[in-house]
């Protein structure tokens, strides 16, 4: 059986660098951090949208600033929301590896998830 596709993320100034190595290491995933860019986690929201549309990037962020651009806009390429409120690196880690079977599969059909400390949830 082959294996699905490499998903291409960009991880926003809210989370960990930490979380970009593991989904790097553990899933595979092509990942960026915002302080891989040039204006590090100084980057604009507009400059991430855009990288996420030209490189079909998910931007995995906790900012709602982005569901609204995503819900009125149809951009970024694709969202993941962390929904978890304050939560450790450690907890965080252990949320995605926890889900990340599922969030491959979603996402090759979903544009829309939402990650809470306890359900994946997809949004039309």
């Amino acid at each position: 059986m082959s294996q699905p596709p490499s998903l291409r993320v960009l991880v926003d100034a809210q989370l960990p660098k930490r979380l970009a190595h593991f989904l790097a290491f553990h899933a595979g995933y092509d990942c960026l951090h915002t302080l891989d860019l040039p204006e590090a986690n100084h980057t604009q929201d507009g400059a991430i949208t855009r990288l996420s549309m030209e490189e079909e990037r998910i931007v995995i962020t906790k900012d709602a600033d982005f569901v609204n651009s995503f819900l009125l806009h149809g951009q970024p390429y694709k969202l993941l929301l962390v929904s978890t409120g304050n939560i450790s690196t450690t907890d965080l880690l252990e949320l995605f590896r926890q889900f990340l079977p599922q969030l491959t599969k979603v996402f090759a059909h979903h544009s829309y998830v939402e990650l809470s400390r306890t359900l994946l949830v997809t949004h039309r």
